[in-house]
């Protein structure tokens, strides 16, 4: 993967005109109550300290900001949607068995599971409170449609069988589990800035298309990533049958493959014949047509944005959608 080198290590710059809401926002992340017991103060903050570029905020702030959106209705809004991220890692990685995640270790690999499934539960009402601070009805409504999306994806994700799963079903689930978060941020902050339906409509298409961008990257990265990089082991998808887009191009391009042959018939746990998939993988075309296929998101994605509104913030999101495709980890 080529990538662009100034724009991947320049990200923090990128985002340096919302940097004092993102501080803000990161405040109203890191509030405790009374009420918190202490073990939950303590996991949040350990969550938060794990890292992320903070991204999904910054569309939600930069959306809103596109259509002068009241500040801190924004700044509720873009913490509701990075709380409700941190809530599904929770849950994600007690589900996948993950005891690294960027490379610090998971809630789940400390805490028993029903004290990981409380935390994510917790988190969950978190980020429904910091929606709730929007004052709107029509955020909330999105924000619980989001939710119920991305459990539903979750949950046809784990009745699926490695020898059913499609590029249809792949795309219908990265749309539930990456696509559907980025567009409530894109799509709640039009909203609170009373932009008009159709504006409304293309900021979610930006939104949508520049989360499917995000997750085919990810999970190209788990196939050319290092171990340091990601933070977690290369390889994980496959080691969990989960197939991505990089494994799908390869298995249409070679039916007869015998390891190919081997996952599909649930022998995924021996790891000879998945290091061997993974450097056939890597070796293949396959990489270059899944990141082809992010570049046509990012391109859907910026044409959905400029047709929406012309304004200062509008080549930040450009940038941020480009970004998506270039970095490396």
């Amino acid at each position: 993967m080529c990538a662009n080198r100034e724009t991947v290590s320049t990200i923090d710059q990128l985002l340096e005109p919302v940097r004092e809401q993102l501080t803000a926002v990161e405040s109203r992340l890191r509030e405790s109550t009374n009420e918190e017991h202490k073990a939950l103060t303590a996991a949040t903050q350990h969550l938060l300290d794990s890292g992320g570029k903070r991204v999904r905020p910054a569309v939600a702030l930069l959306s809103a900001g596109l259509f002068n959106a009241d500040e801190d209705h924004a700044i509720a809004l873009a913490a509701a949607v990075e709380m409700l991220h941190t809530a599904t890692l929770v849950h994600d990685d007690l589900i996948d068995g993950s005891l690294l995640r960027r490379g610090i270790a998971t809630l789940n690999s400390k805490w028993s599971p029903d004290a990981t499934v409380l935390t994510g539960d917790y988190l969950f009402a978190r980020a429904a409170s910091f929606a709730a601070q929007t004052d709107s009805v029509r955020v909330m409504n999105i924000f619980a449609k989001t939710l119920m999306v991305i459990v539903n994806g979750e949950i046809r994700q784990k009745f699926a069988s490695v020898s059913s799963l499609s590029r249809e079903s792949y795309f219908q689930r990265i749309q539930a589990k990456t696509a559907s978060m980025f567009a409530l941020a894109a799509e709640a902050g039009a909203v609170l800035g009373n932009a008009n339906d159709t504006s409304i409509a293309q900021m979610r298409c930006y939104g949508r298309e520049t989360g499917m961008a995000f997750q085919i990257v990810d999970d190209v990265l788990d196939f050319i990533g290092t171990a340091d990089r990601l933070g977690k082991p290369v390889g994980n998808d496959l080691q969990q049958g989960l197939l991505t887009l990089p494994a799908l191009n390869f298995i249409e391009a070679n039916p007869d493959n015998p390891d190919v042959a081997a996952l599909l018939n649930g022998h995924r746990k021996d790891r000879k014949m998945r290091e061997h998939l993974l450097q056939s993988i890597r070796a293949s075309d396959a990489i270059d047509a899944s990141l082809d296929k992010a570049r046509d998101f990012v391109t859907s994605a910026k044409s959905a944005l400029s047709a929406a509104t012309e304004d200062k913030n509008q080549n930040i999101l450009h940038a941020i959608a480009d970004y998506v495709v270039e970095r490396e980890f």
